[in-house]
C-alpha cells in the first residue's frame, strides 16, 4: 500500500489551500475577484485601454493557473489508478443490487447515520438526515453530544464528567463488572502523584483515601500497587522501576474507548462500529478471498447462500474475534452447545462429554491430569 499512500497524500497536497501554489478553488476566486472590479470599473467608467490589456493578461494567467493544476492532479489520479490497481488484481465481485427494498435501504441509512452520530461527524450526519428517510430522536442525538462532549473533557485531562456519569451509572457498571470508574479514579490519583516537583504526595494520598479506598476489595493488587509506587518518586525514578506502567501516558489514554465502549453499551450498542468492522473485514481482505473461492470451487458446492458458514477460512484480525473456540484434549473434539467445556474442581477444563464418560461410581468423576476426583454436578459450565 506505500504506493497508493504515497500518490494519495500527494494528490491531498495538490487540493489543499495549503499545497505548492494556489489551488484550484483559489485561483477561481482570485478570477472572480478581479472581474468583479474590472465591472465596477466599467460601471463608473474608469476603463481605459490599458487596463483592459491587464485584464486579459490576468484572466490568461488565472487559467493556466488553472490549467496546470488540473494536469497535476489527473497525472497523480492517474498514478493512483495504476497503483491500486496493481495492489488490488482481482477485481470486486459483481452481485446484484442487495439495497433494493425499502426495509433493507432504512436499514443501511440508519446504520450509516449512526456511524456519523458515533463518530461525531454531526454536521455530516444533520445533512444526511435531512436528504434520507431516516429519523433519529432528540433524546439519542442528545446522548451522542454528551459522549463526545465527555471524550473531549478526558482528552483534556477532565475526568469530572466521565465520573459523573459512571456514578449515575455505577449499578450498570457492577453488573458488567467494568472497571471504568476505578480507573477513572487511578488516573487522577496518578496526575496528582506526579503532579508537583519536588513531589508532595500528599494530595494524592487524601484523594486516595476520598476515592479509592472504596474499591480495595475489588481490585486490592492494583490498590497496592498504587500506594507503594510512591517510594520510587520522582517520575524519572518511577519511569525505571517495576511501577513503570502507571507512568505511561496509556494509562490515561485507554480511558477514552474504555468509557466509549461503557457508554454504548448502556445504549445497547456494540462496543465496535459495525461500518468499520464491515471495511475492515471486507476490505481488510475477505471479499478477495471470497471471491477466489468462487471462481476455484464454482459450482461444485451449491449456492452460498443457503450454507451455514463458508467453505474456506477468512483470517480475522483479534479484535474481530468475538468467539473462543474449545478443543477438548481428550476426545480432541470441539465444544458446541449441546458438549460445552467444563471446568473441574482442580480447574482442569475438559468438554461435557469427556467428563460424563470419566464418571466413576459414587458419582465423582476423575480429572484426566491430576489425582483430584470432582463430585457430579460440581463442575462448572464455561461459557465462551
Amino acid at each position: 500500500m506505500d504506493a497508493s499512500l504515497k500518490e494519495l497524500t500527494k494528490l491531498e497536497k495538490l487540493t489543499a489551500s495549503n499545497g505548492k501554489g494556489p489551488s484550484i478553488d483559489q485561483s477561481i476566486d482570485s478570477l472572480l475577484a478581479t472581474l468583479k472590479e474590472a465591472r465596477a470599473s466599467f460601471v463608473s467608467g474608469g476603463c481605459s485601454a490599458a487596463y483592459l490589456k491587464e485584464l486579459a493578461k490576468s484572466v490568461e494567467a488565472k487559467k493556466k493557473e488553472i490549467d496546470d493544476r488540473q494536469k497535476e492532479i489527473y497525472n497523480v489520479l492517474s498514478r493512483l489508478g495504476k497503483a491500486l490497481d496493481k495492489k488490488f488484481p482481482v477485481a470486486l465481485p459483481s452481485y446484484p443490487e442487495l439495497f433494493s427494498t425499502t426495509t433493507s435501504v432504512t436499514a443501511l441509512e440508519r446504520t450509516i447515520a449512526l456511524h456519523l452520530l458515533r463518530t461525531g461527524q454531526f454536521e455530516v450526519a444533520e445533512i444526511f438526515l435531512s436528504e434520507s428517510n431516516i429519523k433519529i430522536p432528540d433524546e439519542l442525538w442528545k446522548k451522542f453530544v454528551d459522549l463526545h462532549k465527555i471524550l473531549k473533557a478526558l482528552r483534556n485531562e477532565d475526568i469530572q464528567p466521565a465520573l459523573d456519569w459512571a456514578q449515575e451509572h455505577q449499578k450498570f457498571l457492577k453488573s458488567r463488572n467494568s472497571p471504568l470508574e476505578f480507573y477513572l479514579h487511578r488516573s487522577q490519583y496518578i496526575r496528582l502523584l506526579l503532579k508537583e516537583h519536588p513531589p508532595n504526595p500528599l494530595p494524592a494520598i487524601a484523594y486516595a483515601k476520598a476515592n479509592l479506598r472504596p474499591f480495595y476489595q475489588e481490585h486490592p493488587v492494583e490498590f497496592q500497587r498504587l500506594m507503594s509506587c510512591m517510594a520510587y518518586l520522582p517520575l524519572s525514578k518511577l519511569q525505571s522501576s517495576m511501577y513503570s506502567d502507571l507512568a505511561s501516558p496509556t494509562l490515561h489514554f485507554d480511558l477514552e474507548p474504555l468509557f466509549a465502549k461503557e457508554y454504548c453499551a448502556k445504549l445497547g450498542m456494540s462496543r465496535q462500529l459495525p461500518l468499520r468492522v464491515v471495511g475492515d473485514i471486507g476490505g481488510g481482505g475477505a471479499l478477495a478471498r471470497i471471491e477466489k473461492g468462487r471462481k476455484v470451487l464454482g459450482d461444485r458446492k451449491g449456492d452460498w447462500n443457503q450454507m451455514d458458514e463458508l467453505p474456506i477460512e477468512i483470517p480475522l484480525p483479534p479484535d474481530n474475534r468475538y468467539h473462543s473456540i474449545f478443543a477438548c484434549l481428550v476426545s480432541k473434539e470441539l465444544s458446541t452447545e449441546a458438549n460445552p467445556p467444563m471446568m473441574m474442581n482442580c480447574g482442569h477444563v475438559i468438554s461435557k462429554d469427556s467428563l460424563q464418560k470419566l464418571n466413576k461410581s459414587g458419582g465423582r468423576s476423575k480429572c484426566p491430569y491430576c489425582p483430584i476426583e470432582t463430585p457430579t454436578g460440581t463442575a462448572m459450565r464455561i461459557f465462551l
